[in-house]
């Protein structure tokens, strides 16, 4: 359990105060996403051509998901946790695919759950989508500012990198 107390947690600290509560939010987030029955409107009819085009659609933005993902896991490195809080001996990383979005992990599984309501074609998981989205947006900024009070220059790096969303936000 050496990789608990690494990432930050420790006996005394659930008292919320480096975002623990978060973390507990953010697994009852993505199981519910997971478990969340897909629902097609019956009225819904599409034909095979754009069926097949949204399967590509999906198919692509999952694919950007999982490079978010894996790249955002490697280019962290050490300074990886899942605590919104950094971690006291972590470094701000500014390049690799933190060079286009300042939060590729949360990104990541945003595009992932944009990626699956495609697939499914499915209105609830497009809401959960959109649930997703607003509970990782909620997080990366009680992470910012934690940052900002850490590194000096974080002011200037959210200026010139979008948040969750290459390129969008």
């Amino acid at each position: 359990m050496n990789f608990l107390t690494d990432w930050g947690f420790s006996t005394h600290s659930w008292k919320g105060e480096r975002g623990e509560y978060w973390v507990l939010a953010q697994v009852a987030i993505v199981l519910g996403f997971v478990a969340l029955p897909a629902y097609r409107p019956p009225s819904l009819n599409l034909s095979a051509p754009v069926l097949y085009g949204l399967w590509f659609v999906a198919a692509a933005l999952g694919l950007l998901a999982l490079v978010l993902l894996a790249k955002g896991l490697v280019d962290l490195g050490h300074s990886l946790t899942p605590l919104p809080y950094p971690r006291e001996d972590g470094q701000l990383v500014r390049s690799g695919v933190y060079g286009f979005v300042r939060h590729p992990l949360y990104g990541g599984l945003i595009v992932a759950a944009f990626s699956w309501a495609l697939y499914k074609v499915s209105l609830s998981h497009l809401i959960g989508t959109i649930l997703v989205f607003v509970f990782f947006n909620a997080k990366a900024s009680r992470e910012e500012r934690w940052l900002l009070q850490k590194y000096p220059d974080y002011a200037d790096y959210q200026q010139q990198v979008k948040r969750l969303i290459p390129w969008l936000y």
